[in-house]
């Protein structure tokens, strides 16, 4: 029997590329298509797809989202991710959603081809062409980086939202040393205020976006709004000329 395909993708050229594409192997066949992740939501349980392929940028949601909740509800259900952005972070994101599958939208059609085999047989494995070259990278840039355990405890707790005093109160430490181990973790990531520090660290995988999945959380102040989970996405060092503010 041929491998039951559901497509989620907001771009309609995207699709129809795709589509075409695979009625050329005969051992996949196109069920469903949808353009939204709410759509896909809704419907993707009534087809009964064995892969389903998701853009990493769809109109209403982060692909990646909807591939968690996928593999939540369907634990053989086989996940590629497609995406035209390559950034190492997307990839590893892409593999701890549970991810069957990453491939650039730019890939040879074999590779597609590949992926989406690959996620009918083996939905709990992960494949991804440059996966070996992207762990060297996150691990030299850890090397890099090479936070103290102390630092890292203060990056965890700035992800989780808490101000300069919560921290101090957290690690019985002073708001000045809390303030000092806070530039120095600026400097270090190359960041000018939280937001750039905590995607930054987010990007070499010194933490993750959050310890259940969600996105980085700053605290509301003056002026200042929450950041939406999109903002954690391929987002890199921001290197600024102003004055490092501790925030």
């Amino acid at each position: 029997m041929p491998i039951r395909l559901a497509i989620v993708d907001g771009h309609t050229l995207t699709r129809y590329g795709l589509h075409e594409l695979i009625l050329q192997y005969s051992d996949i066949e196109i069920v469903a298509e949808y353009t939204s992740a709410a759509e896909a939501s809704r419907a993707i349980g009534d087809v009964r797809p064995d892969v389903v392929t998701i853009d990493v940028a769809l109109p209403d949601s982060d692909g990646l989202q909807l591939a968690r909740e996928f593999r939540d509800r369907q634990a053989g259900l086989g996940i590629v991710i497609l995406t035209s952005k390559g950034e190492d972070d997307i990839l590893f994101r892409a593999l701890e959603t549970g991810a069957s599958a990453f491939v650039a939208k730019t890939a040879p059609v074999e590779e597609v081809i590949s992926a989406i085999r690959h996620a009918a047989v083996a939905a709990n494995s992960f494949t991804a062409s440059g996966l070996a070259v992207a762990i060297s990278r996150r691990r030299a840039a850890q090397e890099r980086l090479a936070l103290s355990p102390r630092e890292t405890e203060v990056l965890r707790l700035l992800r989780d939202g808490l101000s300069i005093p919560a921290i101090s109160m957290a690690m019985f430490i002073s708001q000045s040393t809390t303030k000092t181990y806070v530039a120095r973790l600026y400097e270090k990531l190359g960041a000018a205020n939280r937001s750039q520090a905590l995607m930054t660290a987010v990007r070499h995988g010194l933490i993750d976006s959050d310890e259940d999945g969600t996105p980085i959380r700053v605290p509301l102040t003056a002026g200042a709004a929450r950041r939406p989970a999109s903002a954690v996405v391929g987002v890199g060092p921001v290197r600024s000329q102003a004055r490092t503010s501790v925030a």
